[in-house]
């Protein structure tokens, strides 16, 4: 040893630093080995509470709560007294029996007070059902109506022809003026106006019409007012 450590001894010390490195390297390999291969070939020689805790799942959830039944449904059977739409005997007789007094019919003359003098004793009712003479109720009559222009046509008995201007003729102007009118209780025109029409021609319509006369529009057999319309027609042909 002295030798080793204070002279050179040549390889010799490097050879037995390597070997002891190789021994010691297998040694702890094959202790590695062991520890590895113990528990696979005697898995009992494990720790059995480490095993456990680590092995066993959790335990599941409780399950929830049922739900609360439902209500009780109560079925009423009610029978009914009517059998084959005819009323049935009752089971039992009531003990109390209440009577109920029903109140006093009307008089069978009644009317209006102080209506006696209308055709009956009875008042209203009595002048309609009885012999009296009743007095006779009549619709009044409309004041104004409306009627087409139709209509209106038929009623004429005076017709005035209307002027060509002269200047509408000259520029080629034709067509149709259509008037609104009031025909009167004895035939005139009044409220006289123009709803349509060529300007050019509408003047010389108003002069023609103001002098038109128609028969009375008899409603009920009593003549009346009516609103209707006019056309007049200008033609350059005519």
């Amino acid at each position: 040893m002295f030798e080793d450590s204070t002279f050179e001894s040549g390889q010799r010390i490097k050879t037995k630093a390597r070997f002891w490195m190789i021994l010691t390297g297998s040694i702890n390999g094959g202790i590695l080995i062991l520890l590895i291969l113990i528990p696979l070939i005697y898995p009992e020689a494990l720790p059995t509470a480490l095993m456990a805790t680590v092995l066993t799942a959790p335990p599941p959830p409780p399950p929830p709560p049922p739900p609360p039944p439902p209500p009780e449904v109560h079925i009423v059977h009610v029978q009914s007294e009517m059998m084959n739409n005819q009323l049935t005997a009752p089971t039992k007789i009531p003990h109390n029996i209440v009577q109920v007094t029903e109140k006093e019919a009307p008089p069978s003359n009644f009317g209006v007070a102080g209506m006696e003098g209308m055709g009956g004793s009875g008042g209203v009712m009595g002048s309609m059902f009885g012999s009296g003479n009743a007095p006779k109720v009549q619709a009044a009559a409309p004041k104004k109506v409306n009627i087409s222009a139709g209509v209106s046509t038929g009623l004429l008995i005076q017709k005035t022809t209307p002027v060509y201007p002269p200047i509408a003729k000259a520029a080629r102007v034709s067509g149709t003026v259509v008037l609104q009118a009031t025909i009167s209780k004895t035939g005139t025109i009044e409220n006289l106006k123009v709803v349509s029409g060529p300007a050019m021609l509408q003047q010389s319509a108003l002069d023609a019409v103001r002098q038109w006369r128609y028969r009375p529009y008899l409603l009920n057999n009593e003549p009346v007012e009516v609103d209707t319309t006019v056309n007049v027609v200008f033609t350059l042909g005519g």
